[in-house]
Protein backbone atom coordinates (compact mmCIF):
# COMPACT_ATOMS: atom_id res chain seq x y z
CA UNK A 1 0.00 0.00 0.00
CA UNK A 2 2.24 2.94 -1.55
CA UNK A 3 0.66 6.83 -1.39
CA UNK A 4 3.04 9.75 -3.15
CA UNK A 5 1.21 13.59 -3.33
CA UNK A 6 1.52 16.64 -2.43
CA UNK A 7 1.51 17.67 1.19
CA UNK A 8 -1.39 19.71 2.95
CA UNK A 9 -0.13 20.91 6.29
CA UNK A 10 -2.60 21.68 9.71
CA UNK A 11 -1.72 21.64 12.82
CA UNK A 12 -2.59 20.53 16.42
CA UNK A 13 -6.08 19.42 17.37
CA UNK A 14 -8.09 20.16 14.23
CA UNK A 15 -11.12 18.64 15.30
CA UNK A 16 -14.17 17.30 13.19
CA UNK A 17 -15.96 20.30 12.98
CA UNK A 18 -12.76 21.87 11.39
CA UNK A 19 -12.80 18.98 8.65
CA UNK A 20 -16.21 19.72 7.62
CA UNK A 21 -18.10 22.05 9.44
CA UNK A 22 -21.86 20.80 11.40
CA UNK A 23 -23.80 22.86 8.86
CA UNK A 24 -22.97 20.22 6.01
CA UNK A 25 -23.64 17.14 8.20
CA UNK A 26 -27.94 17.32 6.59
CA UNK A 27 -25.59 15.16 4.06
CA UNK A 28 -24.18 11.98 3.63
CA UNK A 29 -23.10 12.69 -0.11
CA UNK A 30 -19.27 11.66 -0.56
CA UNK A 31 -18.82 14.57 -3.00
CA UNK A 32 -21.02 16.77 -1.53
CA UNK A 33 -19.25 16.81 1.78
CA UNK A 34 -15.74 16.97 -0.41
CA UNK A 35 -16.67 20.31 -1.29
CA UNK A 36 -16.53 21.97 2.30
CA UNK A 37 -14.11 19.39 3.61
CA UNK A 38 -11.27 22.03 5.32
CA UNK A 39 -12.61 25.09 4.22
CA UNK A 40 -12.67 26.45 7.89
CA UNK A 41 -9.15 25.29 8.11
CA UNK A 42 -7.92 26.48 4.71
CA UNK A 43 -10.97 28.24 2.68
CA UNK A 44 -8.40 27.20 -0.91
CA UNK A 45 -8.31 23.36 0.10
CA UNK A 46 -11.66 22.19 -1.46
CA UNK A 47 -10.70 24.01 -4.88
CA UNK A 48 -6.91 23.18 -4.86
CA UNK A 49 -6.73 19.77 -3.24
CA UNK A 50 -5.91 17.20 -5.78
CA UNK A 51 -6.35 13.18 -5.83
CA UNK A 52 -3.44 11.44 -4.27
CA UNK A 53 -2.50 14.71 -2.22
CA UNK A 54 -1.86 13.47 1.54
CA UNK A 55 -2.78 15.38 4.36
CA UNK A 56 0.04 15.79 7.51
CA UNK A 57 -1.15 17.07 10.90
CA UNK A 58 0.35 18.02 14.18
CA UNK A 59 -1.01 16.52 17.31
CA UNK A 60 -5.01 14.85 18.41
CA UNK A 61 -6.02 14.87 14.22
CA UNK A 62 -9.06 14.58 14.19
CA UNK A 63 -10.49 15.41 17.57
CA UNK A 64 -13.94 16.55 18.73
CA UNK A 65 -17.24 14.69 18.26
CA UNK A 66 -17.84 11.46 16.77
CA UNK A 67 -18.13 12.06 13.36
CA UNK A 68 -17.93 9.55 10.68
CA UNK A 69 -18.48 12.66 8.21
CA UNK A 70 -15.02 14.07 8.63
CA UNK A 71 -13.27 10.60 7.01
CA UNK A 72 -15.86 10.66 4.51
CA UNK A 73 -15.43 14.21 3.27
CA UNK A 74 -11.28 13.62 3.33
CA UNK A 75 -11.49 10.67 1.57
CA UNK A 76 -13.83 11.86 -0.99
CA UNK A 77 -11.76 15.14 -1.54
CA UNK A 78 -8.68 12.94 -3.12
CA UNK A 79 -6.50 12.73 -0.36
CA UNK A 80 -4.86 9.02 -0.25
CA UNK A 81 -3.68 9.56 3.48
CA UNK A 82 -3.56 11.26 6.70
CA UNK A 83 -0.60 11.40 8.24
CA UNK A 84 -0.15 13.02 11.88
CA UNK A 85 1.47 13.33 14.68
CA UNK A 86 -1.23 11.64 16.55
CA UNK A 87 -4.74 10.73 16.22
CA UNK A 88 -8.16 11.20 18.38
CA UNK A 89 -9.01 7.41 18.71
CA UNK A 90 -12.26 7.79 18.38
CA UNK A 91 -11.20 9.34 14.44
CA UNK A 92 -8.80 6.55 14.12
CA UNK A 93 -11.62 3.79 14.06
CA UNK A 94 -13.54 5.58 11.88
CA UNK A 95 -11.11 6.83 9.40
CA UNK A 96 -10.35 2.93 8.89
CA UNK A 97 -13.92 2.01 9.02
CA UNK A 98 -14.38 4.44 6.15
CA UNK A 99 -11.57 3.03 4.10
CA UNK A 100 -9.30 6.03 5.07
CA UNK A 101 -5.73 5.23 5.08
CA UNK A 102 -4.20 6.89 8.23
CA UNK A 103 -0.11 6.96 9.66
CA UNK A 104 1.45 8.34 13.03
CA UNK A 105 4.09 10.00 12.70
CA UNK A 106 6.27 12.33 15.42
CA UNK A 107 8.70 13.54 13.38
CA UNK A 108 6.78 14.39 9.73
CA UNK A 109 5.17 17.99 10.67
CA UNK A 110 8.44 19.14 11.42
CA UNK A 111 10.82 18.40 8.89
CA UNK A 112 8.56 18.84 6.06
CA UNK A 113 7.04 22.18 4.15
CA UNK A 114 3.58 22.19 2.52
CA UNK A 115 3.53 21.76 -1.12
CA UNK A 116 6.64 19.22 -0.80
CA UNK A 117 5.82 15.69 -2.18
CA UNK A 118 6.06 12.79 0.00
CA UNK A 119 6.09 9.17 -0.39
CA UNK A 120 4.37 6.44 2.12
CA UNK A 121 5.27 2.81 1.77
CA UNK A 122 2.11 1.75 4.40
CA UNK A 123 3.49 -2.25 3.94
CA UNK A 124 7.03 -1.78 4.80
CA UNK A 125 6.63 1.33 7.29
CA UNK A 126 8.59 4.38 5.47
CA UNK A 127 8.15 7.28 4.58
CA UNK A 128 10.18 9.62 2.17
CA UNK A 129 10.19 13.06 1.55
CA UNK A 130 11.26 14.71 -1.10
CA UNK A 131 15.19 16.17 -1.98
CA UNK A 132 18.00 14.53 -1.41
CA UNK A 133 18.46 15.67 2.14
CA UNK A 134 16.01 14.49 3.36
CA UNK A 135 16.18 11.20 5.14
CA UNK A 136 13.71 8.55 5.32
CA UNK A 137 11.38 8.40 8.15
CA UNK A 138 9.89 5.46 9.83
CA UNK A 139 6.26 4.50 10.53
CA UNK A 140 4.34 1.85 12.05
CA UNK A 141 3.10 -0.80 9.02
CA UNK A 142 -0.79 -0.85 8.37
CA UNK A 143 -1.73 -4.49 9.45
CA UNK A 144 -2.79 -6.55 7.09
CA UNK A 145 -6.45 -6.72 8.42
CA UNK A 146 -6.70 -3.14 7.98
CA UNK A 147 -5.48 -2.84 4.73
CA UNK A 148 -7.94 -5.55 3.70
CA UNK A 149 -10.53 -3.07 5.31
CA UNK A 150 -8.81 -0.21 2.96
CA UNK A 151 -9.00 -2.26 -0.31
CA UNK A 152 -12.33 -3.31 0.41
CA UNK A 153 -13.29 0.78 0.94
CA UNK A 154 -14.17 0.66 4.55
CA UNK A 155 -16.03 -2.03 7.00
CA UNK A 156 -19.18 -2.70 5.52
CA UNK A 157 -18.09 -3.06 2.26
CA UNK A 158 -15.17 -5.43 4.02
CA UNK A 159 -18.22 -7.07 5.69
CA UNK A 160 -20.51 -7.52 3.12
CA UNK A 161 -17.79 -8.85 0.69
CA UNK A 162 -17.03 -11.22 3.33
CA UNK A 163 -20.59 -11.96 3.49
CA UNK A 164 -20.72 -12.92 -0.43
CA UNK A 165 -17.85 -15.44 0.16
Amino acid sequence: MKFQGKVWKFGDNIDTDAIIPARYLNTFDPQALAAHCMEDADPDFPRKVRPGDIIVAGENFGCGSSREHAPIAIKAAGISCVIAKSFARIFYRNAFNMGLPIFESPELYDRIAEGRSVTVDGDSGVILMEGAEASPLSIEPIPPFMQELIADGGLMQHLARKSRG
